[in-house]
């Protein structure tokens, strides 16, 4: 944790290039010797820390990376190990090796193999030398969220000590919803993706080196998570709460679905961030395309049941509605936490396909139903193909920049302001939540028509869902999820819980999918056998200086 720290404390000396009024809200005392709590005792230097504690500590790109935000690389890694995007051109941070899958079975005669799989990559490089080199890519998602906690970890610190204007209490606890929030979004990214983490609470930086199990540190998610909630419920001022809020979200943030949350929606969010924890950690009993099939030697914990679905219909009914705000980002002309062209994994997959840093995967344009808006609206594969002998690399298609036809859903814009990047959840992925968990306990009609409903809020211009089975149902389900929900961080997760990431060997793999050799040849009933990592081991930034305490984990006992 010492290097977050560092970097913590260097975001904490920017803050000035975020906001354009931070000179008149930081009071600063000895410039050789800052520290937050001797420089922050009014609310707007209050504001300031904890905006810029999750926007430029948590979700900027901080070392170097390929792109400019954590919405560029470690995004990134989650649309690329999800066959969103068919990988990195260049190799920056890895983003070529680590989502090639072992290998490719294109027909009964022709099978492209894998000689450096990506498990073995990932831990040839995992080590502090590698990262220096930007060759970690277990780094950098770690990096951000433990930045990100521990700016939370010191604002709270702070929050009753400085004065306020108004009703304090109110702006007191909208302040402290922030904070448990974010943590509660941290540690979510974190349990969801590395076998292990940290539990660190303290301000300061303090730290400790038990590293707890995944599940624990979701665990951890959902206890921030419920105490925002609560924490919400003491709110009583409307007019100091939205007026914190306002100070809190960047100002060009606050347009579309971006606006200020009120209280309810707010909590509607957290609903659907505790069904999203619950989906995300256990493995779907739809595994290749078999209601009831299962994946052997998996980390994830355990597979979903009645239980955990009736878990995830209630939270998600109490979810987010269509129209709720959301908390999301937009570029502007200056002071960005990322850039038009380069702070998105959409940005940098917008582009012709030989150009473009992300290539569009024939495996996600193979998922749109005929006819689907969406998908004439924003994709083209002419003229500008991309033929490469990377396996799973090829497509011939390329993003439209920010779509066709109007009103139609767009995928991808490198216009200033254009694109609406959703950071957490939003009122598709609690719908899509709706509609699997209604299928998987035999709802369909119910599931059917929470599809219908994405599709119509998208403007994909569909007729009414239908299937004659539930497999069928789930089937269109997963499919759905992955048009509707691109870009946005759960490809890698849904993919692993469908088990279509886990080895062949184990009852993973995908099949019947499309795939383009380096000759421009379309297959269309390939067998792709990814063999992904499912949870990725610690950093070695973080365990080589802060060694684990006898008997926790660091590195994930089943690869």
């Amino acid at each position: 944790m010492n290097k977050n720290r560092f970097i913590y404390l260097s975001f904490f000396a920017a803050l000035v290039l975020f906001s354009t009024s931070c000179k008149k809200q930081l009071e600063v005392g000895n410039p050789n010797a800052p520290t937050i709590a001797g420089n922050v005792t009014a609310e707007s230097g209050l504001y300031s820390l904890a905006q810029g504690g999750v926007y430029i500590g948590g979700l900027y790109n901080g070392d170097g990376w390929l792109g400019n935000s954590y919405f560029s690389l470690p995004r990134g890694y989650h649309e690329l190990m999800g066959d969103i995007v068919g990988g990195g051109e260049g190799s920056n941070n890895q983003t070529t090796t680590v989502p090639v899958p072992d290998w490719i079975q294109l027909d009964a005669t022709t099978k492209l193999t894998n000689t450096a799989p990506s498990v073995g990559i990932l831990r040839l490089y995992n080590d502090r030398s590698a990262t220096a080199n930007a060759n970690n890519a277990l780094y950098y998602e770690w990096l951000n969220m433990y930045a990100l906690n521990g700016a939370c970890n010191d604002v709270l610190s702070m929050v009753d000590k400085v004065s306020y204007n108004g009703d304090a209490a109110s702006k007191q606890n909208t302040v402290k919803a922030w904070c448990y929030w974010w943590k509660g979004w941290a540690y979510a990214q974190i349990g969801t993706l590395y076998y292990s983490g940290i539990i660190a609470d303290e301000a300061d930086g303090k730290t400790t080196n038990w590293y707890s199990p995944h599940d624990s540190i979701v665990i951890r998610s959902n206890y921030y998570y419920n105490l925002a909630a609560t924490t919400l419920d003491k709110v009583t001022s409307t007019s100091d709460y939205t007026a914190a809020m306002g100070k809190l979200i960047p100002s060009h943030c606050q347009v579309g679905l971006g606006q200020i949350p009120t209280k309810d929606m707010w909590k509607r969010h957290i609903n659907t961030m505790l069904a999203r924890n619950i989906l995300l950690n256990k493995l779907s009993t739809f595994v290749n395309g078999v209601p009831g099939g299962a994946i052997t030697k998996s980390s994830m914990s355990g597979a979903m049941s009645s239980t955990d679905w009736n878990s995830v219909l209630s939270l998600a009914t109490n979810g987010l509605k269509a129209g709720d705000f959301v908390f999301a980002g937009r570029t502007a002309a200056a002071n960005n936490f990322f850039t038009a062209t380069g702070g998105t994994v959409a940005a940098l997959a917008t582009q012709p396909a030989n150009k473009g840093t992300y290539k569009i995967s024939e495996r996600f344009v193979q998922e749109f139903k005929a006819g689907d808006l969406r998908k004439t609206s924003n994709f083209t594969n002419a003229p500008n193909v991309f033929f490469n002998n990377n396996l799973s690399f090829s497509t011939r298609w390329s993003v439209v920049d920010g779509g066709s036809i109007p009103g139609v859903y767009s995928y991808g814009s490198r216009s200033v302001g254009a694109y609406e990047l959703i950071i957490a959840g939003s009122y598709e992925e609690n719908a899509m939540m709706l509609a699997e968990a209604n299928i998987q306990l035999g709802n369909t009609a119910a599931g059917l028509a929470q599809i219908d409903a994405v599709r119509n809020y998208q403007g994909a211009g569909l007729a009414a869902a239908s299937a004659a089975s539930k497999a069928a149902a789930l089937d269109l389900l997963t499919r759905e999820r992955r048009v509707a929900l691109a870009f946005r961080g759960l490809a890698f997760y849904d993919a692993r819980r469908w088990g279509w990431t886990y080895d062949v060997s184990r009852g993973g793999g995908r099949y019947g999918n499309t795939v383009v050799n380096v000759a421009g040849v379309p297959y269309t009933n390939a067998t792709i056998n990814y063999n992904f990592m499912d949870y990725w081991d610690v950093p070695a930034d973080e365990f080589v200086l802060n060694p684990p305490a006898s008997g926790s984990v660091v590195k994930n006992p089943n690869y």
